[in-house]
């Protein structure tokens, strides 16, 4: 199941504003977008999803935890995740069932993307879910957090230059298969990314340039592709003024 979402068709079509700034849908269902009376999708086996939120100048997420892994990478603005400092581009890893926050914009504002590979019902704000967590912890969920300092994106006319393929660890491979790469490609350059059966499937987000994958029409800055794990190994071809990607990569899942 390799499906793709053109940024610039679903801001467009899919992007709907909330109290303290935008959410954009690219790829599947979530608890924003569920008709009244549609059931939703069953938890804990594939279903991805992927969405990008754009919040105010100094908006505030409270710490909160949801109950499927989940990524976030910052596109555009920044700000404070926790105890760290974000922006553009930096990548954030949680596993389900694991307290992080809170999420605070600074002057500019902060937009992120939020990647999972199975349905989330929504937050859990702390301390109210205490409770929830604690038992959740009791079934061995373990708490896994991973962040990643910012790296901005290649300027056009240095990533036309580009005449070198190459391939940035973000986050370390974990043994159960979790983790991020970053690549960067000539124009007209193929890479071919990690099986993803090693893991629980890929999301694919162009950061710079553009790039078409599974065999899709080139894809401009902030498309994504998500590629299951039996889909086999993605290639991705860099368009005429090459192009930057990420690739993230969950947890081999229990059943997929």
């Amino acid at each position: 199941m390799i499906l793709t979402a053109n940024s610039e068709v679903a801001r467009h079509t899919a992007r709907r504003k909330t109290g303290n700034g935008w959410h954009t849908t690219f790829i599947g269902e979530n608890r924003n977008t569920l008709e009244q009376g549609q059931a939703a999708p069953e938890t804990g086996v594939l279903y991805p999803m992927a969405f990008l939120v754009e919040k105010d100048p100094r908006a505030v997420v409270k710490p909160h935890f949801h109950e499927a892994h989940q990524y976030q990478v910052v596109v555009q603005g920044g700000g404070r995740l926790g105890t760290h400092d974000v922006g553009s581009v930096a990548v954030h890893y949680t596993d389900a069932w694991s307290a992080y926050g809170p999420i605070v914009a600074d002057d500019d504002g902060i937009s992120w993307f939020t990647l999972r590979n199975t349905w989330d019902s929504g937050a859990r704000y702390m301390p109210a879910a205490r409770d929830q967590l604690r038992a959740a912890r009791l079934q061995d969920h373990q708490h896994r957090e991973a962040t990643s300092p910012p790296m901005p994106v290649a300027l056009p006319a240095d990533l036309a230059r580009t005449t070198a393929l190459s391939c940035t660890t973000v986050i370390e491979q974990a043994p159960d298969g979790m983790a991020t790469w970053r690549y960067r490609l000539p124009p007209g350059a193929h890479a071919a990314g990690l099986d993803p059966d090693t893991g629980g499937g890929q999301f694919w987000i162009v950061l710079s340039g553009s790039a078409s994958a599974g065999g899709a029409a080139f894809l401009p800055p902030n498309s994504c592709v998500f590629v299951g794990p039996n889909d086999g190994v993605l290639t991705v071809i860099a368009g005429k003024g090459g192009a930057e990607a990420l690739c993230l990569q969950f947890p081999v899942l229990a059943r997929h």
